[in-house]
């Protein structure tokens, strides 16, 4: 999984605060990283019809969706990410030894479905929910 979706998230909570157009210099100050960063990400959203952008001087990213309608996997979806892979696979498929040849077949049927477990528990957690916990766990403090 990439930073990205930690990125999309935090912004779109950010944005959905603040209820108003949001420079791409003041979102990336917000989550820590830098403008173009912000940029790539948000184009994605805006793809997804997530947000909408400003043109100019007064430019930027605007939250246009319900945040009780917006779920993570929604999120995941617009920025294709996913959640359980491996870059490395042990093994070698043309190896005459069963466990050799057959492991890394059977780690990526276990990664997607992990994967897809991931995805059906992000489908369950809305924009919204993640603005709630913060405003709780800012009162608990």
């Amino acid at each position: 999984m990439t930073s990205e979706f930690a990125v999309a998230v935090h912004g779109l909570v950010y944005l959905n605060k603040k209820k108003t157009t949001i420079s791409s210099e003041e979102l990336a100050s917000n989550v820590c990283t830098n403008p173009a960063r912000i940029r790539k990400v948000m184009a994605k959203l805006k793809k997804a019809g997530m947000i909408e952008t400003k043109e100019g001087l007064e430019g930027g990213y605007h939250f246009i969706k319900d945040p009780a309608q917006v779920n993570l996997k929604q999120v995941c979806d617009a920025l294709e990410v996913t959640f359980v892979s491996s870059s490395w696979k042990s093994g070698d498929e043309n190896m005459p030894c069963m466990i050799s040849s057959g492991m890394s077949g059977v780690m990526d049927d276990i990664y997607g479905e992990l994967n897809e477990l991931c995805r059906i528990r992000m489908e369950k957690i809305t924009i919204k929910d993640i603005q709630e916990k913060l405003v709780k766990s800012r009162q608990s403090s």
